[in-house]
């Protein structure tokens, strides 16, 4: 078949459209402000979609919800009641000179707490100061060879586990200079001034079962009230060696009441016997 030739007057080549010579390809339309999506309205969207189909960045907490560093830590140093083993059952003994040794390994090296030796509540402080460490523990000791003894021990098999003192009120010198542990009223009391407890007892209940004990040795020595000088926390917990006084949840579990506050965090807690 005979190829078709080009039309009379004209180029064989294609011709270009016009159009297309003199104006440049047009540039793609710009969405209108209406059409254009902001981050806010994009997170407001998944916020409005179901959980399931949020992405990951949306399912996080906001800051507000998520707990402080503080409340993470404290809650964290917080034992569960899960692993506290159950306290075995413990014996108790008045501190008299033939168990010395017993509260000597009970006590260690560092005197229960900074070569105090139970000394703190009994002498005054410059006094306190010069007879730091072995001083306190030879002053110690003369005071374990007197009547009354100053304190209950708590053993469990033939080892010593716990410390409680007490004594009359009177024996503690630093109590009749207190502001806030002054007396309450002119009745006679003894007072319970410190505790030391073992580690692997701690936070067991050792400090109210030696409370306990601590009351029916002073009644047997004939007093009608005894009183605690507690701390009680604003909140979360105290460093052990800073409750050496006990908690005031343990002595309401030992059947104290609060008699007076004369400071936020230190309750002065009596029991009648």
């Amino acid at each position: 078949m005979p190829r078709a030739s080009a039309r009379p007057g004209t180029s064989s080549r294609t011709a270009t459209p016009r159009a297309a010579q003199s104006n440049p390809p047009a540039k793609a339309a710009m969405p209108s402000k209406a059409a254009r999506t902001t981050n806010a309205d994009r997170k407001s969207k998944s916020a409005a979609l179901p959980p399931s189909v949020r992405r990951p960045n949306d399912a996080r907490p906001s800051q507000a919800s998520r707990p402080s560093t503080s409340a993470r830590r404290s809650k964290a140093s917080r034992p569960s009641n899960a692993s506290r083993e159950a306290l075995p059952k413990l014996a108790f003994r008045p501190l008299t000179p033939d168990r010395w040794k017993d509260v000597v390994a009970l006590f260690g090296p560092r005197g229960a707490c900074a070569g105090c030796w139970c000394m703190w509540w009994r002498l005054g402080a410059s006094d306190f100061r010069r007879l730091r460490g072995e001083g306190n523990k030879r002053a110690f000791r003369r005071v374990a060879s007197e009547a009354p003894p100053p304190g209950v021990l708590a053993y469990s098999d033939d080892a010593a586990v716990g410390w409680c003192a007490i004594a009359p009120r009177a024996a503690y010198t630093r109590l009749t200079r207190s502001r806030i542990f002054r007396p309450i009223d002119a009745e006679p009391v003894w007072s319970v001034s410190c505790f030391f407890v073992a580690k692997p007892y701690r936070r067991r209940g050792a400090t109210v079962a030696l409370l306990r004990a601590a009351v029916l040795f002073a009644k047997a020595h004939g007093a009608r009230i005894v009183e605690g000088y507690p701390v009680e926390p604003r909140k979360g917990s105290l460093p052990d060696p800073f409750a050496w006084t006990g908690f005031a949840s343990a002595f309401r579990a030992a059947g104290f009441v609060e008699a007076a506050r004369r400071s936020e965090t230190r309750p002065m807690m009596r029991i009648r016997l």
